[in-house]
C-alpha cells in the first residue's frame, strides 16, 4: 500500500492544498492499516489527484512564489551539493589577511575523478547556524578567501565550480571598513582573467554584487526555482514605492527567475529541480547538477587558455547589451 512521508518544512501558502491532501492520504493509510480495511482503490484515486494538483501548482509558479522557494531554509545548501558531488573534499579556511568567513565555504576535491576547486555561499539550516553563517552574506574576508582559492586553482590548473546562494554581500559597518566594495571589484577583475575553467551555478538566491563576486564564469546556470537579481524585491519596492510590503509586485516585474534570466542571455542554462523544489528530492537535483557539470566541463576543458579567456570576455561583455 502507498505511504505518504510527511516532510517537516515551512509550508508556503500555495502548498496548503497539497499538504492537506497528503495528510488526508496518510489518514486513509493509517485507518486502513489499523482496521484491516482495503482502501487501495480510494487511495490510488487520491494519489492521482495529488499528482495532478502538484503539476498544476508547481509548474505554474509566479515570480514571487519562486522567490519564496529560493529562500526556503530547507533548500539544499552549497555543502549539501558538495557532499553529494565532490569526493575527498577538503575545506580550506581564511583569507591570510584578516580571518575566516564561514558564509563562504571552499576547498579542493574530485568531481567524477577530476581534481577541482569548489567555492560556495553557505546558509544555515537553523537559526543558530544561520547566525554563524551570517545568513549567507559574506564579509570582505569571505571574498578574499574565495579569490585565494581561485588563484590556487589557477596555479595547479584545476577547474573551479562555484555555488551561488546569497541575499547579497553583508553591508555592515565593519564589512565596509574592511573594504567590501574593493573585495568584490577585485574578484570580478581577477575572475575575468583566471587561466582555468570556471562554472557557476545559482542554487538559491543570486543577490547583486554578493553573487557576482563568485559568479564570473565560462558557464553560468541556475536551478529551476532559483532567482538572480540586482536587488531584492523588498529593496526595489522600498526604493520605487517607499513600501517594502509591495515586494510581491516588485518580484513580478524584476525578471529575476531562471526562465527570465535565460531569455535575457545572462545565463547559459537551467537545471531542473524535483517537482516542488530542490528540497523535495535533493538526490534528483544533485544528479542533474552533476550531468550539467560533466557536459560543460568536457567542452570548456578542451579550449586552450587564450580561447577560454577570449570567450569568457565576450560572454561578460554581452551581458546587458540591448537589441
Amino acid at each position: 500500500m502507498h505511504q505518504v512521508v510527511k516532510q517537516v518544512h515551512n509550508i508556503l501558502e500555495f502548498e496548503k492544498p497539497i499538504i492537506e491532501l497528503e495528510n488526508k492520504i496518510t489518514e486513509f493509510n493509517n485507518f486502513a492499516k489499523e482496521n484491516n480495511v482495503d482502501l487501495d482503490n480510494e487511495i490510488d484515486i487520491l494519489y492521482k489527484k495529488l499528482e495532478t494538483m502538484k503539476k498544476e501548482v508547481y509548474e505554474k509558479l509566479n515570480p514571487s512564489e519562486k522567490v519564496k522557494i529560493a529562500r526556503l531554509q530547507e533548500r539544499p545548501t552549497s555543502l549539501d551539493y558538495i557532499n553529494k558531488l565532490i569526493s575527498d573534499f577538503i575545506e580550506f579556511h581564511g583569507d591570510r589577511l584578516y580571518g575566516d568567513d564561514s558564509s563562504i565555504v571552499g576547498g579542493i576535491g574530485k568531481f567524477e575523478g577530476i581534481p577541482v576547486t569548489v567555492i560556495g555561499h553557505q546558509k544555515g539550516k537553523d537559526t543558530k547556524e544561520n547566525i554563524k553563517r551570517n545568513f549567507g552574506m559574506p564579509h570582505p574576508e569571505g571574498y578574499r578567501k574565495a579569490l585565494r582559492l581561485m588563484k590556487q586553482a589557477e596555479k595547479f590548473k584545476r577547474p573551479i565550480i562555484t555555488f551561488i546562494d546569497t541575499p547579497g554581500a553583508y553591508c555592515g559597518l565593519g564589512a565596509e571598513e574592511r573594504g567590501q566594495g574593493e573585495a568584490i571589484a577585485v574578484n570580478l577583475i581577477e575572475m575575468s582573467k583566471l587561466r582555468t575553467p570556471i562554472i557557476a551555478i545559482v542554487i538559491g538566491e543570486g543577490g547583486s554584487g554578493g553573487a557576482l563576486a563568485i559568479g564570473v564564469a565560462d558557464r553560468v546556470a541556475m536551478l529551476e526555482n532559483s532567482i538572480y537579481s540586482v536587488i531584492s524585491p523588498e529593496g526595489l519596492s522600498s526604493i520605487l514605492w517607499k513600501d517594502s510590503s509591495l515586494a510581491q509586485k516588485a518580484a513580478d516585474i524584476m525578471k529575476l527567475t531562471a526562465q527570465d534570466v535565460l531569455s535575457l542571455n545572462i545565463i547559459d542554462g537551467i537545471i531542473k529541480e524535483s517537482l516542488g523544489g530542490a528540497h523535495k528530492d535533493v538526490d534528483f537535483t544533485a544528479y542533474n547538477i552533476k550531468e550539467y557539470l560533466l557536459n560543460e566541463l568536457k567542452l570548456i576543458m578542451k579550449l586552450d587558455t587564450l580561447e577560454l579567456l577570449d570567450k569568457r570576455y565576450e560572454k561578460v561583455r554581452r551581458i546587458g547589451v540591448w537589441g
